[in-house]
């Protein structure tokens, strides 16, 4: 018996065996037809158009991703019921990890007291059919590459192919310390640790040997549903963000308003140009805005710029002040399709 340390540790076929029974009897529970492979939705990148109707080839994919802030909106399953008929695309919760008591880091407070991401994506996936499913954010030189590798490869099999591996590198110098990370060198760490996690979905026999991570070679199950690997949608800021996601993403995150610029979308036609000369198609690093005011002119700007998402952020509070946003929403969405 394998005792769960199938990512850690070559195993035999009867171990392997296990594990695809496990994967398949927890996605028949989760009743989301998870268990077969051939229901799983394509990759978000290639997904059909919701709210822009005729035009989703043309102008991108707009879909609202709900920001699942501190997990007091809607605890557990009832949540998630509550968001899917709303019109959501995806439901993105927070991975961040335990917060330095900085100055900074009390600043910051309001978006660290949430269920860890396995307990809140796992519930989401189960009560839902189409719902993406995904991390905003995970700080990945924070976590071990190992074991989040599992852990993504665990949620992509409950939600058959749901899920959104949205990234970030981080700004809190203090609590990078906490986990033994470098703030000066977690550009490369972070892209080391991708690039490892990739080698352990994608490899029957992965091995990963970096100037930062290094491993031998390990059997790894159970693999992701998506292939070669659900999207790895990076965050951080025009240019250096940018460069990141064109550089090992399937995506580009960024916040609309930073100090050095009023509105990211202004520096979109820039990106598809450094995406040209990276040998990247545009198309294949879809955008997703962070951060989306309830104007509907605003939004149908967006989506005629090629914005594949934008996400909407909610407050840490009780469903009674929650729902009436979601509300609003539900009623917004509909009207960007003409």
């Amino acid at each position: 018996m394998c005792g769960g340390r199938c990512s850690a540790a070559p195993v035999g076929r009867s171990c392997r065996r296990l594990t695809w029974f496990r994967a398949r009897r927890a996605a028949r529970r989760a009743g989301s037809g998870a268990g077969r492979a051939g229901n799983a939705p394509r990759p978000v990148a290639q997904s059909p158009c919701r709210a822009g109707g005729r035009h989703a080839d043309r102008r991108g994919d707009v879909r609202h991703r709900l920001f699942h802030g501190a997990g007091r909106a809607g605890p557990g399953a009832g949540g998630a019921r509550l968001r899917q008929p709303l019109g959501a695309g995806a439901l993105a919760h927070p991975a961040l990890p335990p917060l330095a008591l900085s100055r900074r880091g009390r600043a910051a407070a309001r978006i660290c007291g949430g269920d860890g991401p396995l307990r809140g994506l796992a519930a989401a996936a189960a009560a839902t059919r189409r719902l993406l499913v995904g991390t905003g954010v995970c700080l990945v030189a924070q976590r071990d590459p190992i074991q989040t590798a599992k852990l993504v490869a665990s949620l992509d099999q409950v939600s058959g192919g749901r899920f959104l591996f949205g990234v970030g590198n981080g700004w809190n110098a203090e609590e990078m310390a906490n986990h033994g990370t470098a703030f000066a060198t977690r550009h490369r760490l972070a892209r080391e640790r991708i690039e490892a996690m990739k080698a352990i979905w994608t490899e029957e026999r992965a091995e990963y040997h970096g100037g930062m991570v290094r491993f031998g070679p390990m059997h790894a199950w159970p693999k992701p549903v998506q292939k070669p690997h659900p999207p790895v949608i990076v965050g951080g800021a025009f240019p250096y963000g940018a460069r990141r996601a064109l550089r090992y993403g399937d995506g580009w995150m960024p916040h609309r308003v930073r100090r050095h610029y009023p509105d990211v979308t202004a520096l979109l036609p820039e990106f598809r140009r450094m995406a040209a000369e990276a040998g990247r198609d545009p198309a294949s690093v879809p955008v997703t805005v962070w951060g989306a005011p309830e104007d509907p002119g605003l939004l149908r700007r967006d989506r005629d710029l090629g914005v594949a998402r934008v996400v909407v952020s909610l407050p840490s509070a009780g469903a009674d002040a929650v729902l009436p946003l979601l509300d609003r929403w539900a009623a917004l969405i509909p009207a960007l399709a003409g």
